[in-house]
């Protein structure tokens, strides 16, 4: 039977460096906090008007596509995992499909955030399986850039994120090859009950539905206007929240445990992984799997130190540099892991 595989990857990140020492313009904070607590260096942030999430996507999609050895009209399914679309609706998906000149095909967007892309690839792999499609781009790209609360209030959550791109080009095998390359598994979870823990609340149409302590000082006339107000603008509501700790608690559990399934479910042991490549949330998350696992340095890809957190990007981000850096070759045994708001968290294992 064929399996799907990458058949094209390519990634885009902005022209614009900030380092840790840039932000202190905006904020109170210093190179040694922000790397203690994240490991994070620098990051990249797009233009402010000449950039988007879809166009970084387009620009990820089109160096995929030519490493697949085909082209925009070939593609025959879009999926585009991101949290912080052009606009509220309709999604990236379809701009970029506007922007490819592809052909009317379908074109799907997913909101998983952090564990976007592997959801997105989890999707993509039963079409593929399934005989529905040969040719489905996949892509993750955000422009965290725009919606950061660039304030110390702010800075917990702000020195955390950047912008890029990241895509792939799925196809299935030729089984008659018989070289047992291609995604083996993929393994998708979820728990809602912490979901205000790691999110962006506005806009939205919750109306103070699921979390009513967080509006206790709203009037009965601002609640009617929830879905975005002035009062919203004036009282920080409209920024991302994040409680890290309590995070990072959950994806030290979570991260090594959707790594060892995927692996069971196959039959290998982390022994038999070449590179384990971890959705770039944080270093001493990383860090902290690594060492659960007994992994080495050179089985584990980090480069959130040069990128930051770029969310559904992060991961085909890492594993196309660590591709175009040699750490993968055909063959190898690759494992992908995310962990993210929702929460959600989710693995792929691949042969090369």
């Amino acid at each position: 039977m064929f399996r799907t595989k990458i058949a094209g990857i390519g990634m885009y990140v902005p022209p614009r460096v900030v380092t840790n020492n840039d932000l202190l313009k905006y904020m109170d904070t210093s190179d040694e906090w922000i790397q203690e607590r994240t490991g994070i260096k620098e990051r990249r942030y797009a233009h402010r008007t000449e950039e988007t999430t879809a166009t970084m996507g387009v620009e990820a999609a089109k160096i995929a596509i030519e490493r697949a050895g085909i082209t925009p009209q070939d593609i025959d399914f879009i999926i585009f995992a991101t949290l912080s679309p052009d606009y509220y609706f309709p999604g990236c998906g379809v701009l970029l499909q506007r922007a490819m000149k592809m052909k009317e095909i379908g074109a799907l967007d997913v909101r998983n955030q952090c564990s976007g892309f592997v959801y997105a690839l989890s999707v993509a792999d039963q079409f593929i399986k399934t005989g529905m499609y040969k040719n489905i781009l996949v892509v993750g790209a955000e422009k965290h850039s725009f919606g950061l609360d660039f304030s110390t209030r702010g800075r917990n959550v702000s020195v955390i994120f950047g912008d890029g791109a990241g895509a792939v080009v799925l196809q299935p095998t030729d089984p008659s090859t018989g070289s047992g390359s291609g995604i083996l598994s993929t393994h998708l979870h979820s728990d809602g009950e912490s979901a205000e823990i790691l999110a962006m609340y506005n806009p939205g149409t919750h109306a103070n539905h699921w979390m009513p302590e967080k509006y206790a000082d709203f009037d009965e006339a601002e609640i009617g206007q929830m879905f975005f107000s002035h009062a919203m603008i004036d009282k920080a509501q409209v920024f991302p929240n994040m409680d890290g700790p309590a995070v990072f608690k959950k994806a030290i559990v979570k991260f090594p445990e959707v790594i060892m399934e995927a692996l069971a479910a196959n039959g290998l042991q982390t022994t038999d992984l070449r590179l384990l490549i971890p959705h770039q949330a944080n270093l001493r998350i990383a860090q902290f799997v690594q060492q659960k696992l007994k992994l080495s340095d050179e089985q584990v890809y980090n480069n959130i130190q040069q990128y930051g957190n770029t969310t559904a990007a992060s991961v085909p981000i890492a594993l196309c540099e660590a591709w175009e850096q040699g750490k993968v070759k055909d063959g190898d045994l690759v494992c992908l892991a995310a962990f993210g708001s929702g929460f959600t968290w989710a693995s792929a294992l691949l042969r090369w």
